[in-house]
């Protein structure tokens, strides 16, 4: 949610960052705003006098009955219940006000950066840069269900039973890789200073609003019947959530921590074959990074942020390139957004196995989180980033550590996470 004193201050501006986001159908939403600050400053303003004249009034009133004027003093009175009745319809009338002026506050998007490229889509965004060489071995690469089957490492056909398409079953060693690269991320990020945090897996709904947009919770949120719950897509929805209505002591900034979580997700629409068995699917874990600091440091956070997630990837052996998302692709809370994909040998192309994002105070606004300055208060910057997300990185890792046999190398930095197991054979 953007500052009210920009939108007031420079309209303009904020309608050429809707056009950026080739969001023309929220132009309108410009105008509504405006009028409806306009309306609810106005009526402030009233209320104001109101109680400054009842003030004043009430003194009258006491003056006149000493002076037992008390034709005079009930004519006072009936002034200021007229203008008590006149104040409860302004109170109500500024409460309602504020309220439709949030609701289409929350759905402007945030300012972009000047890094942005401006594009449509995500086919519009622009390489950034490549790291580690991308090898196409000389066999064919099977697809990643047919590997993982080679390996005795899923059931696919046990999960759409029990709880449909988009579930798996990951078992032996493959299920122990899954935890392994878990693990592994944790103590990487702890190694980088960052504190180990496992949150609520359930969220209330003035998380989910203030953390995400009501598109995006729409096409991604499970909601529990019955309760006023709703299961993490990411575990930065509750992370973030800890700190709502918070004013943190500036000295403790930055706050920077990762977080393990299970996430849920609808994944609404058709997908490709590539996009099937463990790519996109409703359940899945992650282990995820969040950077709460004042707005100076944001932009350094966000470079170190994406960078420790590289680190991660080529320490393991595979090849990734990173992308700066343009302006069409960006959630309406991103600021900037920077996604990292991995390579694929089979596809001869990268998938996406992480984003990075800088959502400056957008978020922030949405869910009170301060930080004192000597001038009183501030909105922090919140930034998020996947650190890694199995069991979509595992088909970058078994294309990428294939051999023509079926067989699976274990890069050295896991094998302490795997038991000192070096390769992943094939079970008859």
């Amino acid at each position: 949610m953007i500052d009210i004193a920009i939108l007031r201050a420079d309209p303009d501006r904020v309608r050429e960052n809707i056009k950026k986001k080739f969001q023309e159908n929220k132009l309108p939403l410009v105008d509504e705003a405006l009028a409806l600050d306009e309306k609810r400053r106005a009526l402030q303003t009233e209320g104001d006098a109101l109680r400054a004249a009842r003030n004043a009034l009430s003194k009258q009133i006491g003056l006149l009955m000493r002076e037992k004027k008390t034709d005079e003093a009930e004519k006072v009175k009936a002034q200021v219940n007229a203008d008590a009745a006149r104040l409860a319809d302004i109170e109500k009338e500024a409460a309602e006000a504020s309220e439709r002026l949030k609701a289409i506050m929350m759905r402007i998007p945030n300012f972009i950066s000047a890094e942005t490229p401006i594009g449509r889509n995500d086919t519009q965004n622009v390489e950034r840069e490549r790291f580690l060489e991308p090898k196409v071995p000389d066999f064919e690469v099977p697809y990643h269900v047919d590997i993982l089957e080679k390996l005795s490492g899923i059931d696919l056909d046990s999960a759409r039973r029990t709880s449909g398409q988009g579930f798996y079953y990951l078992l032996g060693d493959v299920a122990r890789l899954h935890s392994a690269v878990l693990a592994y991320a944790r103590d990487f990020m702890i190694g980088k200073g960052f504190l180990y945090v496992i949150p609520p897996f359930m969220i209330r709904s003035d998380v989910v609003s203030g953390v995400m947009s009501f598109e995006e919770m729409d096409g991604m949120m499970y909601k529990i019947e019955g309760e006023d719950l709703y299961l993490i897509g990411t575990s930065e929805h509750s992370m973030i959530g800890r700190f709502m209505n918070t004013t943190l002591p500036a000295e403790q900034l930055p706050l920077t921590l990762t977080s393990y979580s299970p996430c849920f997700r609808k994944e609404k629409g058709a997908h490709g074959l590539e996009e099937r068995g463990i790519y996109r699917i409703h359940q899945f874990e992650k282990q995820e990074m969040i950077v709460v600091c004042k707005p100076e440091e944001s932009e350094m956070w966000y470079d170190r942020m994406w960078h420790y997630t590289v680190e991660l990837f080529v320490s393991m052996g595979i090849p990734v390139r990173t992308l700066e998302c343009c302006s069409g692709d960006l959630a309406d809370l991103k600021y900037r957004s920077v996604d990292v994909e991995a390579w694929s040998p089979r596809q001869k192309k990268y998938f996406e196995v992480g984003s990075c994002s800088n959502l400056t105070d957008a978020q922030a606004r949405r869910l009170g989180i301060r930080y004192k300055t000597e001038k009183g208060s501030a909105f922090a910057h919140t930034l998020n980033n996947t650190v890694v997300a199995p069991p979509r990185m595992l088909i970058a890792f078994l294309e990428n550590h294939l051999h023509a046999d079926g067989s699976v190398d274990i890069p050295e930095v896991l094998r302490p996470y795997m038991g000192g197991t070096e390769k992943l054979t094939p079970r008859a």
